[in-house]
């Protein structure tokens, strides 16, 4: 088992033109594609707005931690589709679920990917959001991928002590996981103590006002994601509303496994 999968959500620095991009627009269009994922159910406008992601990893030169992501997303999107699948759901609607779950990873792992937290918090102490809020969310994002390495330090300690995770059923390997979660919540509880003890001593927002040294400015690449973004997000709600899309049928279903437990 190994957690190098969350360096796909990992901010590295890269002279690409979609790191350079305002984390705003990037936002925004993370935003639209969420909202348009959520709306469409169709198998091939769900296929299109994965489709549209991959020039992006293109440009930001990221395909190998993407490719990491969905890799291991890979395994959650296969449950998606066997959960559907048996609860008598499509072959073509289970297809969708199962890609509308890899086009959602997709776009926030580009966005995390390509979008440092210092810029992340700046843009949205930009949009007047009171800067603890900004602070809490910028410290998550960042220990997200540093609680990952201390998970993946203790697994592999555990496994040299001899803890088989990938043996015995399905209770037995929840159990396996007892002896990698006490040590882990234990060092959480200990970095957001220190954490806090370190604020508390610089005297975190003491000050009611704060000045940036930085201020973000939208460029011309930003101005034209962002006008693509707002017309394929209103170009999808005009087709949800009055464009019948034709339907993929797969006439492929088995019975869901409620009727089969009342057929006992």
């Amino acid at each position: 088992m190994s957690l190098r999968v969350f360096d796909g959500f990992k901010f590295k620095k890269l002279d690409t033109p979609i790191h350079k991009m305002d984390p705003r627009s990037k936002f925004i269009f993370i935003i639209g594609i969420f909202a348009l994922t959520l709306i469409f159910t169709d198998l091939t406008v769900l296929t299109i707005l994965f489709l549209i992601q991959l020039p992006l990893i293109f440009l930001a030169k990221s395909g190998k931690k993407w490719f990491k992501t969905i890799k291991a997303a890979a395994f959650f999107a296969f449950l998606i589709f066997i959960m559907n699948f048996i609860t008598g759901a499509s072959l073509a609607f289970s297809l969708s679920m199962t890609i509308r779950f890899i086009a959602l990873v997709s776009s926030f792992s580009i966005f995390f990917m390509t979008t440092s937290p210092d810029d992340l918090g700046l843009a949205l102490e930009q949009m007047k959001i009171p800067y603890t809020l900004v602070f809490t969310f910028t410290t998550a994002v960042r220990l997200v991928p540093t609680i990952a390495v201390d998970a993946q330090t203790v697994i592999d300690a555990q496994k040299s002590r001899g803890l088989e995770l990938e043996k015995g059923n399905l209770m037995k390997r929840i159990k396996n996981f007892i002896p990698i979660l006490i040590p882990l919540i234990i060092s959480a509880i200990r970095r957001s103590m220190e954490l806090a003890e370190a604020l508390e001593s610089r005297g975190f927002n003491a000050s009611g006002k704060r000045e940036s040294y930085i201020t973000l400015k939208f460029h011309r690449v930003d101005y034209v994601i962002l006008s693509l973004t707002l017309i394929l997000l209103a170009l999808g709600v005009y087709i949800k509303l009055y464009v019948p899309l034709p339907q993929i049928d797969i006439p492929i279903k088995v019975p869901s496994i409620f009727c089969v437990y009342k057929g006992f």
